[in-house]
Order: C-alpha cells, then structure tokens, then sequence
C-alpha cells in the first residue's frame, strides 16, 4: 500500500514518519504540509518525496496519514476518502460533531477503511487488558486521570494552538474514553463536567452498559504529579489499567496494520472514525456543560 504523511510537525517527525518509513507492507511515497520548507525537510529524513499540492499527493497514494491540527485534519480526510484513499487519523478526529460527521459519512460513501490513533488502544499491553476486561460483566464503576504537563514543561506540543484553545477535554479526553467505552459501553450521558485548577476538567458519564465513571483531564499538571492511570471496580473486584511498553513508533505501526487489515477485509475496525466520531459527540456534551 502507498502511503502519504500529511502534517510536518512534532507529532508528525517523532511518530508518524518513523513509522511508515519503517514499515515492511508500507511505501512510504511522500509527504504534504502547511508549510513547504517543513515538507522538504522531513521528505529528506526520510527518503521520500515532498509534495507542494496535496491533491497531487492524493493522487499518487492508496491511503493518508493525518498528523495535523484536528479541523485542518477532518476537512483533508473528506477530500482523502472524496478521492478514494483509506484513513489513518489521529484523535480527535475533529473539534465538532458536523466536521466529524463529514468525516464519517466521507469514508462511508467512498467505502475506504479509516482507523484513528487513539495511542493507549494500541500499545500491546493497554490492548489486551482491555480485551479482557470488556469479557467480564459486572463493572461498576471506572475512575480515570489523564494528566500532562504540556503546559508546564518544555513539551513539543506547548506551542500547539488548537490544544491552548481547546484544552485537556479534546487533547487527553479522547485517551480515556478509548478505553472506557470498549468496556463500559457507550456513554449514555455526561452527567456533570466543571473546572479545577489550573485547566483541569472533572467529568462524571453514565454509560449504556450500567456503570459510571470519573474522569480527571489536565495538560497543566505539575510535571511530578504528570500520568495516566485507570481503575475499574465491579464484581470481577478491582483491577488498573496497565502502562503500555509500547513507544508512540511501534503503537503507530500496529495501527497502520489495522489499516492494512481493514482495507483488505472490509472489516470496519473498533477504532474507525465511526468511534471517533462517539468520541467526538460526548466531548462535545461535555464541553456544552463547561460553558
């Protein structure tokens, strides 16, 4: 499969481009961005080719590679799958429900296989316990912290303006809820979401299968308190989500083969834009009662 990499920024050069150019079923045929200088110069890391028209790109791949501001992403992957390319997205797969709608039924009419990069899904570990959790009825409740110090280090992503305006809710947010919902089931409600210190957001959601969870979001954690951890509690007793020994690269690889597999069987993977676009509905709720 030809791949094309749109975006050239951090999480582009640290992720995305390692992976493709790395991957044994991948041709890693080129790469698009805002800014051409940026594109030449990852191209050159990494042997490929730079494309000053993305349409251009589109025209010469099989499939894209999204690493770019969520709004930009959701308006480019309609025109990727509108030219009958498969979807490799990153989360959130956009900052509305109509632009990921867009996205969704994009993909639906053009019948290409999407999968979107929600990290914790696919890091080996995270993965199977996830699985096995979701086997086991009975849970009764979920607490859940994400906590960065985007804000109060020296992170790549500090200067990202879609993640200063929206803040942890649509950055981190979307990490949580991939694992709770494959167990929980689908969020049936946000039952509550106000503010803590700093940017920190507490949420409580219901969910369709009878439990409830609390999520804690912040990207302006103090750098020692920064993680992520996951309770569940139910009649299986009590259990934590495990840390993933997996890197960004080699989670990345594992969701390109999704792609691969999906696009070759037809098969709609869990993490499609279909779920992004869940994910995409209950931030949104979430952030309706923040305001």
């Amino acid at each position: 499969m030809r791949i094309g990499l749109l975006g050239t920024g951090p999480w582009a050069r640290m992720v995305h481009a390692p992976a493709l150019h790395e991957h044994d079923r991948l041709d890693f045929a080129g790469v698009w961005g805002r800014r051409p200088e940026a594109a030449r110069e990852l191209a050159d890391r990494f042997g490929t080719r730079a494309y000053a028209d993305v349409d251009a790109l589109l025209d010469d791949v099989d499939a894209v590679a999204v690493a770019l501001p969520p709004s930009v992403q959701a308006e480019l992957a309609v025109r990727a799958a509108g030219a009958g390319r498969h979807l490799l997205l990153d989360k959130p797969i956009a900052l509305s429900v109509p632009e990921g709608r867009a996205v969704v039924t994009a993909a639906e009419k053009a019948q290409v296989a999407s999968v979107v990069f929600f990290t914790t899904r696919f890091q080996r570990e995270p993965a199977v316990w996830i699985a096995e959790q979701a086997a086991k009825p009975g849970w009764f409740t979920a607490r859940a912290h994400w906590l960065g110090a985007v804000f109060t280090s020296d992170s790549p992503f500090a200067d990202s303006p879609w993640r200063r305006e929206k803040g942890p809710l649509w950055d981190i947010g979307p990490h949580a809820l991939s694992v709770l919902v494959p167990v929980l089931g689908d969020v049936r409600r946000v039952a509550a979401a106000v503010r803590g210190p700093r940017d920190a957001v507490h949420l409580v959601l219901e969910h369709t299968g009878g439990a409830s969870s609390t999520l804690t979001l912040s990207l302006s954690a103090p750098p020692a308190a920064a993680g992520a951890a996951l309770e569940l509690r139910g009649e299986a007793g009590a259990t934590l989500l495990p840390a993933g020994s997996d890197d960004g690269v080699a989670a990345f690889r594992r969701a390109a083969d999704a792609l691969l597999d999906s696009a070759r069987t037809g098969t709609p993977h869990p993490c499609d834009a279909a779920f992004a676009l869940r994910v995409t509905e209950t931030l949104a709720e979430a952030e309706a009662l923040l305001a």
